[in-house]
Order: structure tokens, then sequence, then C-alpha cells
């Protein structure tokens, strides 16, 4: 039986789909960015219009880093529920025995997003989730407490290289007018061949910089998400006081994010970006709280967006198809012409798509696609 047979077990997860739903989705909105130049990703006006300018600033309050930081939040806790149980197993097996599965479900993820990092998407994150989840299985058993203080140590760890890199010096201008954006355009839609090679150019970056920050940070992330989940807030939510901390914070940080962003100096830009890792995890907090609070872990509660959570994986690399197909192949006009308005309503057009999709799909099959694969390759291996 799969576990969303289970009325018992579909309750108790009801939330976590509805919060793992949310995060595919929001990803889609920073995404489609760089699905043309997936690189640079989206080249702004040397006179940026003002509804570029709204959308950015309601993108540092709301959307950039969220999604991401939720996801890995939620990959956490589902690591750590899969080790609950299989601890809770009456099986035979033994502990090295099952706690080989979870690492074989992470090494699967692994080969997944080297697939679709070379041949679909470079901005892949099942590489980094693979990779910061083995890591993160080291602290699996520790109590909440434990896990809070070596998160913390994580993110630190990680923003100190985020800094050095974000404040390197760039000379290469790249805006709507540039020349340099016209050369980088016509290689990212040029033959596949083309792509493919600024695919592995990508691929090879990504593999320099995930020991160096994205392991550590999402790693962070990861424990953080378990530490909440033995705390109930996944069920009960945030107590009052830390909720509010989290609005103020989310609030302030997003606001000099934004000030800094639009200074027009390079410096105080690159600084932003440090501000903005702050301000996503305080905003992440509270998207979890409004779903559980709203959701309430029942199954008939935000049903649509738990139908999206329960398929993240093959919707997530639909995502990346359609996008790249979209962009890259079909439209890539698009690409001298979408203001940010533009990109936006390609994420909520095809957001309302993915829920129906989901809804669809789900009547007639208990998963996804690619999750059932995963789930055939893990038990065949494991």
């Amino acid at each position: 039986m799969d576990e969303h047979d289970d009325p018992i077990k579909q309750a108790r997860l009801a939330n976590l789909d509805a919060i793992r739903g949310l995060g595919v989705l929001g990803i889609f909105f920073l995404n489609i960015y760089f699905m043309g130049n997936s690189f640079f990703g989206y080249a702004p006006h040397e006179v940026q219009p003002t509804s570029d300018i709204i959308l950015l600033i309601f993108s540092n309050f709301f959307l950039e880093g969220r999604f991401f930081s939720l996801f890995a939040m939620i990959f956490g806790v589902g690591m750590l529920i899969q080790y609950q149980r299989q601890q809770m197993g009456m099986d035979t097996a033994t502990t090295s025995q099952r706690n080989k599965r979870i690492k074989c479900r992470l090494y699967w993820l692994i080969a997944f997003g080297v697939i679709h990092a070379i041949f679909i998407f470079p901005g892949d994150i099942l590489l980094s989730y693979g990779v910061s989840g083995l890591l993160a299985f080291r602290y699996i058993s520790l109590s909440a407490d434990e896990l809070i203080r070596k998160a913390k140590w994580f993110i630190f760890l990680s923003l100190i290289p985020i800094a050095l890199i974000s404040l390197m010096p760039d000379d290469q201008v790249y805006s709507r007018d540039s020349a340099f954006f016209i050369e980088q355009l016509a290689a990212w839609t040029g033959s596949y061949q083309q792509q493919l090679t600024l695919h592995l150019t990508m691929f090879a970056y990504m593999l320099a910089v995930i020991p160096l920050t994205l392991m550590w940070y999402i790693t962070g992330l990861m424990l953080l998400g378990m530490a909440l989940y033995k705390r109930n807030i996944f069920v009960d939510g945030l107590d009052n006081k830390t909720l509010w901390q989290c609005v103020f914070w989310a609030i302030t940080l997003a606001s000099l994010d934004s000030i800094l962003s639009l200074s027009g100096n390079q410096m105080l830009e690159s600084m932003s970006d440090l501000l903005l890792w702050f301000s996503a995890i305080a905003t992440a907090l509270i998207y979890i709280h409004i779903i559980v609070k709203f959701c309430q872990n029942t199954p008939h509660r935000l049903k649509l967006l738990q139908n999206v959570g329960r398929m993240a994986f093959s919707l997530y690399i639909l995502q990346s198809i359609v996008g790249i197909l979209l962009l890259r192949y079909i439209a890539p006009d698009w690409l001298y012409s979408l203001d940010r308005i533009g990109y936006v309503s390609i994420a909520i057009i095809y957001s309302v798509f993915q829920l129906l999709l989901a809804d669809v799909y789900l009547r007639k099959f208990n998963q996804g696609p690619l999750e059932k694969l995963w789930r055939v390759l893990v038990s065949r291996t494991s």
C-alpha cells in the first residue's frame, strides 16, 4: 500500500504535502528567469521600468530564496520521517541496512540531479540536496536543540564564502541593451550541442561551488527542518513570540535588501545577497506557519496544493522541460522582449496548470511517475 492510501498517514502528512506543494510552485517563479540564459538570468534594462522595480521589491519580500529555503527544510523533514519509520519497522533488517536505504535514496537523487543539470536545466537543486542530505543524515538522531545549534553553524559557515564570492568584481555588463546580452542569448538559444557545452560548463562550476557554499547552507536548512519537526512546528505552527520575531526580521532584512539592490552601487548590491539568505529563512518559517494553521493536517484542505506536493519531484523536472522548450525553442524572441511582469505571468499560468495536472493525475495514480521510478530504483539497489 502506498502511504497516501492510508488515511491516518495521509492526515499526518497533509501539512507537509501542502508546504512541499507551495515550495515547488514557488521555485518556478524564480527559475523561469534562468530558463533562457541559465547563468545570468534576467537581463535588466539600463533604465528599469516601474513594473520591474515593483516586482523586484515584491520578489525581495516574498519570493527570492524563500521557496529554496522552504524546500530544503521540508527535505530534511522527509528524511527524518523515513528514518523514524524505519527505526520503528518490524522487519529483520539491521539499523545499518535501514540507513543504507535512506542513503541509497540520496545517491539516486544525486544521479537524477546530474542528468537534470547536464541534459535539461543547469540550475538544478537535486544534486545539491542529495549531497547535503548525506551530510545532514549524520546528525539526524540529535535532539531539536542540538540540531538548531548545528544548523546555525552550518548556515554561518556557508555565508563566509558566499560573501567572498559575491564581493568579487564583475567587469561584464549584463543588461538588456548590452552587446554581452545579445552574445549570451545567441549561445543559449543556439543548437542543443552549444547548449550542452554551456550546461557542462555550469555543471563544473556547480561542482566547485557546492562544497564551498551550497552544501553547508542547505545542510543547515535541513537540520533546521528536522528540529522544527521534532518540536511539532509542522503540526502546531510557531508560537506567537517566534512568529512576530520572524515577521520583524523578514520585513527589516527584505527592506534593507531592496534598498541595497536598487542602490546602483555594485558593492552594496553584492552585500544585499547576504541579507537575502537571512530574510528568506524568516519568510519561509512564516509560510510554514500559515500553511500549518490553514491546512490543519486535513486531507481536504488545500487539496490541490497537497496534490502538487505529492508530485513535487515529477513537477519540478517538468517545469524545467517546459520552461526550456518555451524560452529556447518555441519562443526564444521573448527573451529579448519580456519584462519581469511577463515572466511572472508565465509562472502564474503554469502554476494553475500544475495544480490542475496534479489533481487529474492523482485521481488515477497514487504517486507521480518520477516518484515511482525513484522508489523502484531504491528498492532494487538497497
